[in-house]
């Protein structure tokens, strides 16, 4: 096999291994990612590896010990740029689903839209709430809403069902804190500000037009309401009876959600403001000059900058999060101190194992990285003129497909587009590259995907249900989410 070629190579047995370890071999994912990175790494046959030491020196390493200290590194870097905030957003999601936040948040979206379109409803609210939340945590949180509507309604229960999967999958693809977002942000070198406006937008007009395809599977499919193994019907139907009382106000549900995203976003706009005031080349722009002199000139717009960038760091916004949605649940539920504790352990818990499970991926696409894979994947591109948004959502559906996990499709699609795009040779804003692998992660989720499991079991869906139902959303909302981004890409390239 000629050398060009190799990398594909390498890129097959890896991800074949990854396949085979989890379903066949039964190995858990952590396990098998950092397997397959050390093998992609070994497989790749350099003489020694360059690793940066912790006092920033360049160290080469043998071959076979190389390849143990890039994987390290690899997870080690990935932790590191996503760890406090999965951890920080597991806690507002147990926080929403405990202190009754987000059955507040559902609430109003059905007291806005009516219970006629309870299905907008159910979309819309899970958009919004999921932002922060995991997308198992979040289904387990709306399925018995969902469950409740059909009790209510006495209909649409696969419709009610695939809103929730549409509103929340999407979200999950394409906003920080996120882990598959946050890695393609890091890989891309986006604004995280202009990554959740960006996905938040987009993922908007999906989830739109997303919803009709819903409709369409709802009259095609009718799925029965069945008792689950964590839920009666009787129970159901107490989800729905909850007084207004037991209740958080809807202003102090949704602030630990909005609020985040806000001081996120606020750091966007004062970096717009300073490009705009200070370009590299050209002149001011006047709208820019005069925020500037409105907040008290060159040295007043810098040091209230200093504030927003700190209070708008991911970190530190999700941490205020945290804390507001912490004391929520302490108000409403009269809980103390040690009763928070023992609340927020289990949330930390499945926190770990994802950040666990994502940092491995990460080694893996920094394996791949090392392989070559990305320039392999580039000349290709560059052979067949494949644009770059498109080629982004193959490599993400195929990588999904394959293994199941959209985490691991984005972490490893956004390893081998960076090198190809670090050049500036997009010719559009990277967000939409972040959207198309976003929208590529979520491709075709079948039985070697958990979330497939999670939706049939909590909803009472069989396989064969699950497959019509939930398999074909995705990949709907997927092909739409494709088009809405290249649609996008060059009708508002914003940047090029």
């Amino acid at each position: 096999m000629t050398s060009s070629f190799w990398p594909f190579a390498v890129l097959a047995i890896s991800v074949a291994f990854i396949i085979i370890g989890i379903s066949k071999l039964r190995l858990h994912a952590f396990v098998a990612l950092v397997l397959a990175a050390m093998l992609a790494g070994l497989l790749t046959n350099k003489e020694s590896w360059d690793i940066v030491q912790k006092d920033g020196k360049v160290k080469a390493t043998s071959s076979m010990v190389g390849v143990v200290e890039m994987v390290s590194k690899g997870l080690g870097d990935t932790a590191r740029d996503i760890a406090i905030s999965i951890a920080l957003a597991a806690i507002i999601g147990m926080c929403l689903m405990e202190s009754g936040g987000a059955d507040k948040v559902v609430r109003r979206f059905l007291a806005f839209f009516g219970e006629k379109r309870a299905g907008w409803a159910l979309l819309w609210s899970t958009f919004i709430l999921s932002a922060p939340i995991f997308f198992d945590t979040m289904f387990m949180l709306m399925a018995p809403l969902a469950m409740a509507l059909r009790l209510r309604t006495g209909k649409d229960y696969t419709l009610y069902i695939l809103a929730v999967c549409c509103g929340g999958t999407v979200t999950h693809s394409m906003t920080v804190p996120h882990p598959g977002p946050v890695a393609v942000v890091d890989d891309l070198h986006l604004n995280v500000g202009e990554s959740i406006l960006g996905g938040l937008v987009i993922g908007a007009i999906t989830c739109t037009f997303g919803f009709m395809v819903s409709k369409w599977l709802n009259g095609r499919t009718t799925v029965p309401l069945r008792e689950t193994n964590g839920l009666s019907l009787d129970e159901l139907q107490g989800v729905s009876a909850k007084p207004e009382s037991e209740l958080p106000s809807f202003f102090w549900s949704i602030t630990p959600v909005i609020l985040p995203i806000l001081l996120i976003s606020m750091t966007t706009v004062f970096e717009l403001i300073h490009t705009g005031a200070f370009p590299k080349s050209g002149a001011p722009a006047g709208w820019a000059t005069s925020m500037i002199s409105m907040l008290g000139g060159e040295h007043g717009f810098t040091a209230i900058r200093a504030w927003v960038d700190f209070v708008g760091h991911k970190n530190i916004a999700l941490f205020i999060g945290a804390f507001i949605s912490l004391w929520v649940l302490a108000r409403q539920r009269g809980f103390g101190l040690k009763k928070l504790e023992e609340l927020v352990g289990p949330p930390l818990e499945t926190a770990g194992m994802i950040i666990l499970i994502t940092s491995a991926g990460g080694a893996f696409g920094l394996a791949l990285r090392s392989a070559g894979v990305g320039d392999a994947v580039k000349a290709v591109a560059q052979g067949y003129s494949i644009n770059l948004i498109v080629l982004g959502w193959i490599v993400a559906a195929v990588v999904r497909v394959a293994q199941g996990s959209a985490t691991v499709a984005m972490l490893t699609t956004s390893s081998i587009m960076a090198p190809m795009v670090a050049g500036g040779n997009l010719g559009c804003h990277p967000v939409y590259l972040f959207t198309a692998i976003g929208f590529g992660a979520m491709f075709c989720s079948w039985m070697n995907d958990s979330g497939f499991w999670v939706v049939s079991r909590l909803s009472g869906m069989t396989e064969k249900e699950t497959l019509r139902t939930w398999t074909l959303q995705l990949t709907a909302d997927s092909v739409i989410g494709l088009i809405v981004t290249f649609t996008l890409s060059k009708v508002l390239p914003l940047a090029g």
